[in-house]
């Protein structure tokens, strides 16, 4: 007797085929999305970037500033802090007077799924900026009046060490590869170079004026890092890093803030403060600004797009965020979100 296969039925046939395409398909968390802290708004919007509109305002505490996703993008961290505002033309002793809560420090964890706040990690005082371990379980967290690094376990919100790492500590990035943690030291004009196997520093390397934020090379073997009080963008070799050496002056006006590297053109995005731009920077052997985009009312926090077309700047005095087209380098839109937003992060 002859046999034949079974005739396949076409519906079925066609969702088992879908079911395999969305199993084999790379794992995607929310794209689509860009997160902003309001740092006077105690919340943090999210951005739908198809849509470009806000679709979604979460409460997550005082001050929100400077945030990261997990690397599966199921978690948003959030450095929210009890101390109040005080700008650097209030000397400290009248800083000092101002009265703040411990309680509120720490790392709010929002789950991106559901938009709820699930718990606060303790992640010592007045917490700002921070960057994840290369394996994800770890944040290192600058913690602003303390002068300390400060390690946290990721699952347990154990606090594993307390680095220190020079006066006023603010911008945190991890190298590429994993292997070196660089802070900048914002009253100390330096950067700390600290070695995430032992948890120690290797070494400080004095910048410019007031350093805010760092940015690497993809092979992390080059820091360009931004400097607030003289306008200026150094640069230094990691881990080798003996002296860094000044790459770009910009006008007076301009107070370099956040940094990032374009890789595939090889340039730099450069938020500029009470400059109300960012800043294109062409780098190699003789660096050179190209443009400053007008994007709004002190730009501190920027992100670029995974596929390097967008750029996002959250601009705290006009309570935006500007998108930028960065092969024409020209706005395209901006989009209004809560008060005084500080920091944005893109979803992959």
């Amino acid at each position: 007797m002859l046999l034949t296969a079974p005739r396949s039925h076409p519906v079925l046939t066609s969702r088992a085929a879908w079911l395999v395409l969305l199993l084999a398909a790379p794992f995607c968390a929310h794209a689509g999305r860009a997160y902003v802290t309001n740092e006077d708004g105690e919340s943090v919007s999210v951005l739908d970037t198809d849509k470009v509109e806000v679709v979604s305002t979460v409460n997550v505490g005082k001050r929100p500033r400077g945030l990261k996703l997990s690397h599966d993008g199921k978690e948003l961290y959030v450095a929210v802090s009890g101390l109040p505002k005080c700008p650097p033309s209030v000397p400290d002793e009248e800083c000092a007077k101002l009265k703040r809560d411990l309680t509120a420090d720490g790392i709010a964890v929002i789950d991106t799924t559901t938009l709820k706040l699930t718990r606060l990690l303790k992640s010592g005082s007045d917490p700002e900026q921070f960057d994840l371990s290369h394996d994800g379980k770890q944040l290192y967290i600058a913690n602003e009046d303390s002068g300390t690094l400060t390690v946290v376990n990721v699952a347990n919100g154990a606090v594993e060490k307390s680095v220190p790492v020079g006066k006023q500590p603010e911008g945190v990035r991890v190298t590429p590869d994993g292997h070196w943690i660089v802070v900048t030291s914002e009253e100390g004009n330096a950067i700390y170079l600290v070695d995430p196997r032992t948890l120690t520093v290797s070494k400080s390397v004095s910048v410019g004026k007031r350093p805010r934020d760092v940015a690497f090379t993809p092979d992390g073997k080059t820091a360009y890092i931004t400097g607030e009080f003289d306008s200026s963008v150094y640069t230094t070799a990691i881990p080798e890093a003996a002296a860094a050496t000044q790459v770009l002056q910009l006008r007076k006006e301009a107070r370099p803030m956040g940094v990032i590297y374009d890789a595939p053109h090889k340039r730099l995005f450069v938020s500029t403060g009470r400059g109300g731009t960012v800043a294109v920077v062409e780098v190699g052997a003789a660096p050179k600004l190209v443009s400053e985009i007008p994007v709004g009312a002190r730009p501190w926090g920027i992100a670029l797009s995974h596929d390097g077309k967008r750029l996002y700047s959250a601009n705290g005095s006009s309570n935006d965020v500007t998108i930028v087209d960065t092969a024409t380098l020209q706005v395209i839109r901006k989009v209004p979100v809560g008060k005084s937003p500080w920091g944005v992060v893109l979803a992959r």
